[in-house]
């Protein structure tokens, strides 16, 4: 049998795609952490504020390597505005961190921030692999009209929503 390019190419779409090696693309786009950052947050998942009548929103997702290798024991540092556009840095109102599981996942249940001056409902994050370096960002709502008046939103870094109430997005960080 005389090998063709017509052949091979013909050969290499019989190869099943789930036996190829998968890359997860490009690692999560760094952005500011911004001025009210606050170390030491307590260790929690649910950042609920007791008497707070703002709508509840869950985030989860995974915490992935660029091979998309989930992370496990990734620190996920969160901290955003309360239901008035306001950081408390006093506290740790609306802050706290938590550590990916076995399968590289986290997830918090917490408010959808009110509007801070300037600035689209975002929530910031820093997640860091266990020996690795800190990715510093934030996440954003989709369809959010204050998404195009805040210069340092990124479509890149919306949170995919199927339900209300609810987001996910998975982190591709550099281990």
């Amino acid at each position: 049998m005389i090998l063709t390019r017509r052949r091979i190419l013909g050969a290499a779409l019989l190869i099943p795609l789930d036996g190829l090696a998968q890359t997860c693309g490009v690692v999560t786009p760094r952005q500011t952490e911004g001025p009210f950052f606050t170390p030491n947050s307590p260790l929690r998942t649910a950042l609920v504020e007791a008497g707070s009548k703002a709508q509840r929103f869950v985030v989860s997702g995974r915490v992935l390597s660029p091979q998309c290798q989930p992370l496990a024991n990734a620190l996920v540092d969160v901290w955003h505005a309360d239901e008035d556009g306001e950081y408390d840095n006093r506290g740790y109102r609306y802050r706290g961190h938590q550590f990916t599981d076995g399968e590289g996942r986290y997830h918090f249940e917490t408010i959808v921030p009110a509007l801070y001056p300037g600035r689209a409902r975002h929530y910031h994050l820093k997640i860091q692999p266990k020996g690795g370096r800190i990715l510093t960002t934030q996440l954003y709502f989709p369809g959010d009209p204050s998404n195009s008046r805040d210069g340092l939103y990124s479509r890149d870094l919306e949170l995919k929503t199927s339900r209300s109430g609810e987001g996910a997005f998975d982190f591709v960080v550099a281990a």
